[in-house]
């Protein structure tokens, strides 16, 4: 199963925190990552990124419970996120986060590395 997922570039404005981790989650990512994976008896989500979408390149994610050869993994507040290898130059200092309303339930991606995205979210370049 795959999940869909929206990207925002963040303005210059921005602060970001410096973080160790290539990504950063935020509670309700990591609420959501918990939940998903205990449903399904999976280790963790890989982030993958494809060329495909109007843009260029979108995130994907995925269930996973091994972690491929020069993969990263994330642990954070007991959720674990694959990162491949080809997606980590991509993602570092971004932010996970998760949101809900009543039209749409995905996982944003807020990327201070982004330099355009398509009009819908869903693909970016970098």
């Amino acid at each position: 199963m795959t999940f869909g997922a929206t990207v925002r570039a963040i303005t210059k404005s921005t602060r970001l925190v410096p973080s160790r981790a290539a990504i950063h989650l935020t509670p309700s990512a990591v609420s959501k990552v918990s939940e998903l994976t205990k449903a399904r008896g999976a280790e963790g989500l890989k982030v993958s990124v494809k060329t495909r979408g109007c843009n260029g390149l979108t995130y994907t994610l995925d269930y996973c419970d091994i972690a491929a050869k020069f993969d990263e993994v994330v642990e954070q507040d007991g959720v674990k996120i694959f990162i491949d290898s080809k997606a980590l130059m991509t993602l570092i200092g971004t932010e996970m986060d998760y949101s809900s309303d009543k039209l749409t339930s995905e996982f944003v991606f807020n990327n201070p590395n982004i330099k355009g995205t398509c009009g819908c979210g869903e693909s970016f370049s970098i």
